[in-house]
């Protein structure tokens, strides 16, 4: 007797059925909307540009090579169009020669400014540095006439001790009074 594996309404031949449906759908969905959009551009170039006869036979067969390393295959797309014509022409070597001297203009911009920038700093560095020496200057000044007048005031209360002194010797008397709390 076979054995038969019948589980409810499902069988083995069904589950089969819809795993392949769904494996069907997943690839339509992963591989339609890039088909999709690649003939949608397709239309909308032939729609805004109807002079360009273009044989873009070898377009469906090379879809991951981008269009500047096959330059050939689109000779005849842009002959109206200079500027489109001439970029068309260029090499790769040329392509990317052109992206590196505009990469070193950028990064000689960059390093002017860079420069630009350290000379400023230094010539602000130098002007407070100068400043901050002018004030040491001052502060020494001022530091050198407090300790003269220090010493000047306690000269001038030795003498005037001195002349008081003297002065109760041959009798004088202090006449202010002198205030106290009471």
């Amino acid at each position: 007797m076979a054995h038969s594996l019948v589980h409810g309404v499902c069988n083995h031949g069904a589950l089969r059925l819809v795993l392949v449906l769904v494996g069907l759908s997943l690839v339509v969905y992963a591989v339609g909307p890039p088909f999709y959009w690649r003939l949608r551009e397709r239309s909308v170039a032939k729609a805004s540009c109807p002079s360009c006869f273009c044989d873009c036979s070898s377009e469906i067969s090379f879809p991951i090579i981008p269009l500047g390393i096959i330059n050939s295959t689109y000779s005849d797309c842009g002959k109206t169009n200079p500027d489109l014509n001439e970029e068309m022409e260029k090499d790769i070597v040329a392509l990317l020669s052109e992206e590196l001297t505009l990469q070193k203009a950028v990064v000689n911009e960059t390093l002017q400014h860079a420069k630009a920038s350290i000379r400023d700093a230094r010539k602000s560095s130098s002007h407070y540095q100068k400043e901050a020496e002018k004030c040491n200057v001052g502060m020494d000044t001022c530091e050198e006439a407090r300790e003269k007048a220090e010493r000047d005031i306690v000269e001038e209360r030795k003498l005037a001790a001195l002349w008081e002194k003297r002065a109760r010797e041959l009798g004088w008397r202090d006449s202010r009074r002198v205030y106290t709390k009471l």
